[in-house]
C-alpha cells in the first residue's frame, strides 16, 4: 500500500508524533539542564578551533578586500594586465598569506610591548614594596603627631603589620602548592588556547581563500530550504548583519588604536611611569564600548598611585578628558551611525551581553543588539503597514490617539482659555505676595544675624582650644625639664 502524504490521518499521525517528540525533548531539557549544558559545552569545545577560524577570517576579510580591490587589481588594470582563473587564485592566496602575516605580526608586537614592561613593572613593585610600607608608616606617624593622637596607635599599626607578615608566613606560603597547581592548570589552558588558535588560523586561511564559494553554497542552501521571498529576506538580513558587525569592529579597532597612541603621547608629555604598558591597556580595553575605558583606567591609576599619588590624580584627569574626546568627537566621527542604537540601548546591550557571556559578550553585545533592534523595527513597520496605520515615527509624537475609522492621528485637545480673575481675587493675591516677601526679609535678617554671631562664637571657641592646648604643652615641657 502506497503512503499518501495528502491523507488527513497521515498528517494527524505525523503531527502527533512531532508534538510528542517535542514534549519529550522539552521535558529532558528542563529536568536535565546540567547534562544538556555539559553536552553543549563539550560540543562547542570541539568546535572551538572552527569558531576561532571563522572569527579570524571575519576580522581579516576587510583587509583582504582592501588589498585586492584597492591595490592589486587597480594596479593590474592600470598596466593593462589580464589575469586568468589561476592568476586570480594565486593573487588570492598571496593576499591571504599577507593578511595572516600582518595579523600575527601585530599580535607579536603587542605581546613584545606589553610582556617585558609587565614583568619589569611587577618586579619593580615587588622590590619597592618595603619602601612603600615605610612611606605609609612615616605618613601615619606624621599624621598621629600632627593631630596629637594617642601614641599607642603607632604601636597598634606596627603590631598589625607584624600580624600580617606572620599571616603571610604561616597561611599563604603553605598554600603555594595549591597555587602552583592552579598555575599549572593555567599553563595547560594556555597551551590548549594556542593549539586552538593555531588550528583556527589555518582554518581561516581556507575560509578566506574560498570565501565566494562558501557564500554561494550558503545561498544555494537557503533557496533550497525556503521559498524565494523568505530566502531573499534571510539573505538581505545576513548582508545587513555582516555590514553592521564589520562597520562596528573596524571602526572600534581604529578608534581604540588612535586612543592608545594619544594616551602614549599624553603620558610621555606628562612624564608618567609605565607609559607603554598603560597605553596598551587603555587602547585594548577601549574596544569594549562605554565600560571599557573605566576597566582600563582603574588598574592603571592603581599602578601610578604606587609610584606617585599626585601623578595618579593627573592621570585620572587626563583619562577623563581623553575619554570625553573619544566619546563626543572621535568615536562618532569614526563609527558614525554604524549601530543605530541610542546611548541607553548601548548600555543595555553591554550589560546583557556581559552578564551572559562575560567579556566576549560585552564585545559583541552592541552589534548583536543592533541587528535585533533593526529586525524588530522592520517587523513593527511591516505590521503597521499591514494594519493601514501610519508607520512614520514623527506622526506619533504628541498625539492623543488614532482615529478608529480614518487611522489619522488625533492631537491632544486644546487647553481651555484662562479665565480672568475678579478684582477681589487679584487684591487677595497681591496681599499674599506682599506677606510672603515680608516673611522672606525677616528670615534673611535672622539668618544674617545667626551667621554673624556663629562666626564670632566659633572663633572664640577655637581661641580657647588653642590656649588650652598651649597650656598642656607648657606643662609637658615643664615636666620634661624637671626630670
Amino acid at each position: 500500500m502506497k503512503l499518501r502524504w495528502d491523507n488527513q490521518h497521515v498528517r494527524w499521525g505525523v503531527t502527533a508524533f512531532l508534538v510528542i517528540a517535542a514534549s519529550m525533548l522539552f521535558y529532558y531539557g528542563v529536568f536535565h539542564m546540567k547534562t544538556l549544558i555539559t553536552g553543549i559545552q563539550t560540543f562547542l569545545g570541539i568546535l572551538t578551533p572552527i569558531i576561532y577560524g571563522v572569527v579570524i577570517a571575519f576580522l581579516l576579510t576587510p583587509v583582504l578586500n582592501f588589498f585586492e580591490k584597492k591595490i592589486i587589481y587597480p594596479l593590474l588594470a592600470k598596466k593593462e594586465v589580464s589575469v586568468g582563473k589561476k592568476g586570480r587564485k594565486a593573487i588570492r592566496w598571496a593576499c591571504v598569506i599577507l593578511c595572516m602575516f600582518l595579523f600575527l605580526a601585530l599580535i607579536y608586537a603587542l605581546i613584545m610591548m606589553v610582556l617585558p614592561e609587565l614583568i619589569r613593572s611587577v618586579m619593580g613593585l615587588i622590590y619597592s614594596f618595603p619602601s612603600y610600607v615605610k612611606v605609609i608608616q612615616k605618613w601615619l606617624q606624621s599624621f598621629i603627631e600632627k593631630w596629637n593622637l594617642n601614641s599607642d596607635a603607632l604601636d597598634t599599626l606596627n603590631q598589625s603589620i607584624t600580624t600580617a607578615q606572620e599571616y603571610l608566613t604561616t597561611n599563604i606560603l603553605p598554600q603555594m602548592q595549591e597555587m602552583l597547581k592552579n598555575i599549572s592548570a593555567g599553563v595547560f589552558e594556555l597551551i590548549n588556547f594556542l593549539k586552538n588558535f593555531l588550528i583556527g588560523a589555518i582554518v581561516s586561511l581556507y575560509l578566506m581563500a574560498d570565501k565566494e564559494g562558501f557564500t554561494a553554497k550558503a545561498k544555494m542552501l537557503t533557496y533550497a530550504v525556503f521559498n524565494t521571498q523568505h530566502a531573499n529576506f534571510i539573505i538581505h538580513s545576513m548582508r545587513f548583519t555582516n555590514k553592521t558587525f564589520i562597520g562596528f569592529f573596524t571602526g572600534k579597532i581604529l578608534d581604540s588604536a588612535i586612543i592608545g597612541v594619544l594616551c602614549y603621547i599624553g603620558m610621555s608629555f606628562l612624564n608618567m611611569p609605565y607609559t607603554l604598558l598603560i597605553s596598551v591597556i587603555i587602547g585594548v580595553t577601549n574596544v569594549i564600548p562605554f565600560f571599557g575605558p573605566y576597566l582600563g583606567a582603574i588598574p592603571s591609576i592603581f599602578l601610578i598611585l604606587l609610584v606617585d599619588p599626585l601623578q595618579a590624580i593627573y592621570f585620572a584627569i587626563f583619562i577623563l578628558v581623553l575619554q570625553q574626546f573619544d566619546g563626543n568627537i572621535l568615536g562618532p566621527k569614526i563609527l558614525g551611525e554604524s549601530t543605530g542604537l541610542s546611548s541607553f540601548l548601548v548600555i543595555v546591550a553591554i550589560l546583557i551581553g556581559g552578564g551572559i557571556f562575560g567579556i566576549p559578550g560585552m564585545l559583541i553585545g552592541v552589534p548583536v543588539f543592533a541587528v535585533l533592534y533593526a529586525a524588530l523595527d522592520k517587523l513593527v513597520h511591516i505590521s503597521l503597514i499591514y494594519k493601514k496605520v501610519p508607520d512614520e515615527e514623527q506622526k506619533y509624537t504628541n498625539i492623543d490617539c488614532l482615529d478608529p475609522e480614518t487611522h489619522e492621528p488625533i492631537l491632544f485637545p486644546a487647553e481651555e482659555p484662562v479665565k480672568r480673575e475678579s478684582p477681589r481675587r487679584t487684591a487677595m493675591l497681591e496681599f499674599t505676595l506682599t506677606l510672603l516677601k515680608t516673611i522672606q526679609r525677616i528670615l534673611i535678617a535672622i539668618w544674617t544675624f545667626v551667621k554673624k554671631y556663629s562666626i564670632i562664637i566659633f572663633e572664640k571657641v577655637r581661641q580657647l582650644v588653642e590656649e588650652y592646648q598651649q597650656k598642656i604643652k607648657e606643662k609637658q615641657n615643664s615636666k620634661k625639664d624637671g626630670n
